[in-house]
């Protein structure tokens, strides 16, 4: 046994040989000054063990330079080259993307995309990103182009998630796949508006002819340009009386989208979503300009590697990730990363459910068997095995706690704290933020803090998660005296019970910028007497009977409260709710047509035309009543 290291040993003695290749620090010493390198959203103690300084003492030399931190506060960039020039060092804080690179060398993984042998290549589809501005009809081209109807599902009727689809057309008699990457048009939806440019080949910029050029549709435009795509115009709506494609050809003369009718290089093609006009000829413009302004080939036999393109948790399946491969083949039982989650693949769907077994370049694909949901717009790697995978994603997260530590650290100077403690005027509004998939907790944590309240209030967001309000998250409001936002996912049974008993706030929403209206107007206090919405009760179903007259009857248990005709409704299942704003048309108690059904009792209740009614499913009633501002 002698001579023989413990695991810590080795892990420590691994963790020490490591950490120089992975942004934790590197002191190099040129010209006379020492460049000092440290992590993003590194804390004073890591910089003093970098300069062997007492962490104590930069304390005190940021307090006198008006900045105030502890020892185990993570800085932003901007403090630390403040104290570095200070103390005579050139603080170099490592990018994302050094970080990366620098992390996965270290596992001995190639991040470089570039290929070395032509043989190697194979074609692979295009990847389409369809964008414009708000009702100008992208996801009604897009139901055109796969015969689904997507709208009818969205809040609002806007797209607030991305969806990723392949469909199959024919040109110049071969079968050619494309890929559709659909991105939110709201304004809110800008981040992952940019991640599908950044993974796009081509984007088709939708724009009403009847309508114009809007501010959306110029910051897709510019989106677009900067990720350096081709750009496809398809002028929608042109069956409308008012349409004007001509016009439409005019305006984007100003942004450098000159028609090849006009002497330009731009593909611009009108269409009709709603009458299905033209939709072949757009998917050959596609084609088109991808095959003269783009290299569309891909090395099929690598390691699979590509990004996330929405992330959700699914009570049956567990964490699911919809990844779009870029470079190699993902297959059922690779081990993967995908920001800091990890996971071996445990089944592949497609966009219509069906299972498979891999995954060629641009091909998009929902993934089960992660560990914990990533974000959207994290990139995803395969890994030798599952303890690399572990490896890589807790070191991920890691840097991604940091790193959201120091963003959160608002920068405030002594002088200003002591006049704005002075006068009273600080003031945090905390917040919790859950949804349905990450990528619209994402969106709606940037639209919120973007949002201007001045100087007098400080806006935090103190946690945010996917899946349904969970019981940590109302005591975590207990003790931050936070508000939760709830976006398409709801506090049920005991967790709704606490919450009410406990005083915590909790708002609903299911289209992002009533949120950020609500929340925007509370910082600013300009909240007017509002509507507020009274729970009157809960009723679980426990038979569905089905009726020829009537349709789909809920044989229910009152849960709690009562429920009553006429009121109000909507649909919970396993926390996330499914339809709202509808109509308890009917209730019966055995044979007989009542009221009101109280808590404790059975009855049948009729939802009129809503039919998508599954066992356990929660019906909950509800009424609006005004509420005057205190």
């Amino acid at each position: 046994m002698r001579g023989r290291k413990s695991k810590r040993a080795k892990r420590q003695e691994f963790e020490q040989m490591q950490a120089p290749m992975i942004g934790g620090v590197s002191v190099v010493r040129g010209d006379g000054t020492t460049v000092v390198r440290v992590r993003r959203g590194s804390s004073l103690t890591d910089f003093a063990d970098k300069i062997n300084a007492n962490p104590a003492s930069l304390v005190t030399v940021l307090f006198h330079l008006g900045e105030m931190a502890t020892a185990t506060q993570s800085l932003d960039e901007d403090t630390f080259k403040l104290l570095g020039a200070e103390l005579g060092y050139d603080v170099q804080v490592v990018s994302p993307e050094d970080e990366e690179k620098e992390l996965f060398a270290a596992f001995n993984i190639d991040l470089d995309y570039e290929e070395v042998d032509e043989e190697h290549l194979a074609p692979r589809p295009p990847v389409v990103t369809v964008m414009g501005h708000v009702d100008h009809g992208k996801t009604k081209l897009l139901d055109a182009i796969r015969h689904a109807n997507v709208i009818a599902t969205e809040a609002g009727g806007i797209t607030q998630h991305i969806g990723a689809y392949q469909i199959v057309t024919e040109h110049e008699g071969v079968d050619r796949a494309i890929t559709f990457i659909d991105t939110p048009g709201h304004e809110a939806f800008t981040a992952m508006r940019a991640r599908g440019a950044k993974v796009t080949d081509i984007a088709i910029l939708v724009v009403a002819a009847d309508d114009g050029v809007m501010p959306q549709t110029i910051e897709a435009l510019n989106h677009a340009q900067a990720a350096d795509v081709p750009i496809v115009v398809a002028v929608n709506k042109i069956d409308k009386e008012s349409a004007n494609p001509d016009k439409i050809r005019q305006q984007l003369t100003e942004y450098n989208l000159v028609a090849e009718e006009y002497g330009g290089d731009t593909m611009f093609v009108d269409v009709s979503a709603r009458e299905k006009l033209n939709i072949d000829g757009l998917l050959e413009a596609v084609l088109l300009t991808a095959d003269a302004a783009l290299d569309m080939r891909a090395n099929p036999d690598t390691d699979a590697r590509g990004v996330a393109i929405e992330a959700n948790l699914d009570r049956g399946r567990g964490a699911t990730a919809t990844v779009l491969v870029q470079q190699g083949t993902l297959h059922v039982g690779d081990a993967i990363v995908a920001g800091s989650a990890h996971g071996r693949v445990r089944a592949m769907l497609d966009e219509h459910g069906n299972a498979l077994t891999e995954a060629t370049p641009s091909r998009p694909v929902q993934v089960l068997g992660l560990s914990s949901v990533p974000r959207a717009g994290d990139s995803f790697v395969v890994a030798p095995d599952d303890r690399t995978a572990r490896q890589i994603a807790e070191r991920r997260e890691a840097a991604d706690r940091q790193a959201a530590l120091a963003k959160a650290r608002k920068r405030i100077s002594l002088e200003d704290l002591n006049e704005a403690l002075a006068a009273g005027k600080v003031e945090t509004l905390n917040l919790i933020l859950k949804g349905d998939v990450s990528g619209s907790v994402e969106a709606l944590e940037d639209a919120l803090l973007q949002i201007d309240v001045g100087e007098e209030v400080d806006l935090r967001i103190i946690d945010r998660g996917v899946g349904a309000i969970t019981l940590n998250n109302i005591n975590l409001a207990m003790a931050s005296n936070a508000i939760i936002i709830g976006f398409n996912v709801r506090a049920e049974g005991q967790n709704a019970e606490v919450a009410d008993r406990e005083g915590v706030e909790i708002r609903y929403y299911s289209v992002i910028y009533q949120a950020i209206e609500d929340i925007e107007a509370a910082l600013k206090g300009m909240l007017k007497p509002e509507f507020e919405e009274v729970s009157l009760g809960t009723a679980e179903i426990r038979e569905i009977f089905r009726s020829s007259k009537f349709g789909n009857i809920a044989g229910s248990i009152v849960r709690s409260g009562e429920i009553r005709r006429g009121a109000k409704a909507r649909i919970t299942r396993r926390g996330v709710v499914v339809t709202e704003s509808i109509e308890i048309a009917g209730l019966r108690r055995f044979k007989d047509d009542v009221t009101e059904v109280r808590e404790g009792y059975e009855c049948g209740i009729n939802l009129g035309s809503f039919n998508d009614l599954q066992l356990e499913d929660l019906i909950e009633t509800y009424e609006m009543r005004e509420k005057p501002r205190v």
